[in-house]
């Protein structure tokens, strides 16, 4: 029986950003249900960065949109210190909106008083580094100034724990290494939550303190590693390197567990 995800009030001190207990998801389909992920127990600590990693189909982007309460899992809870925040692959922003108004409209859903939320947009592009781009149209950024005002809008959101589902994966390899840092030095400045999915393992082990490593369908936690690389890291480091190729390794042997290709 499915058991509706709870969300916990936030509180001056609390034990999780995430706490995912026991959760198992299936879907309908032709052939059945379809069970996509399997007795997922994992919590993620206030102020933690953790990646999840795992091949196509494993059921990555299912938990993470399950965290954000956008489905119910089949089994078991989830519950988050507050309401968390969301940024896709896709930066979803309204063409038709600047780079400001885009951020505001976010601020007006949270509740912000209309005076106030100019200077809040102003003072997020800032924090993403892109001050003076109030004013600009979507068409005039580039794909990595797009990713940066979707991560404002995120931020206006005042939640403690962002979900990121593979936010710079149609990047090129050195605007991706630009916003790695981008991202490291925020969620230092912050304090935020971080559960963020990725198919690239470098990327995970540069970004996280913890990298999760999902199985095939159904998605269980095969393993997990924590990453004692000092910060800040750079992609080609050798530590870096070094576990990216043992969770590599890992990874391929799930593959081959499963009969994927």
């Amino acid at each position: 029986m499915a058991t509706a995800v709870a969300k916990a009030e936030q509180a001056e001190s609390v034990e999780y950003a995430a706490r995912i207990e026991h959760v198992s998801k299936s879907f309908g389909g032709p052939a059945g249900q379809q069970l996509v992920l399997d007795d997922i127990t994992l919590d993620v600590a206030p102020g933690e960065f953790v990646t999840l990693l795992g091949a196509s189909g494993c059921g990555k982007s299912t938990l993470l949109n399950l965290v954000a309460g956008l489905d119910d899992p089949s089994a078991g809870s989830i519950r988050t210190d507050g309401r968390p925040a969301l940024m896709f692959q896709e930066h979803a922003l309204f063409p038709w909106l600047t780079a400001g108004k885009n951020i505001e409209l976010a601020l007006k859903l949270g509740g912000v008083a209309k005076n106030d939320r100019r200077d809040r947009a102003e003072e997020l592009l800032e924090l993403v580094r892109l001050k003076g781009s109030y004013g600009k149209r979507v068409h005039e950024l580039s794909g990595g100034m797009r990713q940066r005002v979707a991560l404002a809008r995120a931020l206006a959101q005042e939640s403690r724990l962002l979900l990121m589902d593979e936010p710079f994966a149609a990047l090129d390899a050195i605007t991706r290494d630009v916003l790695h840092d981008e991202l490291t030095r925020i969620w230092a400045e912050t304090g935020l939550s971080v559960l963020f999915v990725t198919h690239n393992v470098r990327e995970a082990v540069r970004l996280a303190q913890r990298v999760i490593l999902l199985s095939s369908r159904p998605g269980r936690i095969a393993r997990e590693w924590t990453v004692d690389i000092p910060q800040p890291r750079r992609i080609e480091d050798a530590p870096v390197a070094e576990l990216s190729l043992e969770i590599t390794d890992e990874l391929r042997g799930e593959i081959r567990r499963h009969g994927q290709q």
